[in-house]
């Protein structure tokens, strides 16, 4: 399981643009997406510079995961 710190998601659209970009990518489970905790949490092993990219090409910023 990792937690991605976003930042720039103010609402319910936000949120469905992550959890659709996260879910693109083979072997993503998405958990949860929340805007107002500013954080995705997924269940993946694949590289965290794959998840970041993902996150960006949708027009957030990844500022940590853990």
């Amino acid at each position: 399981m990792k937690t991605l710190k976003i930042t720039g998601m103010s609402c319910g659209h936000c949120e469905r643009r992550v959890k659709n970009a996260l879910e693109e990518i083979d072997g993503v489970t998405v958990v949860s997406v929340s805007a107002t905790e500013d954080r995705a949490e997924v269940d993946t092993n694949v590289e965290d510079d794959v998840l970041i990219a993902a996150v960006e090409e949708a027009g957030y910023t990844v500022t940590e995961i853990v």
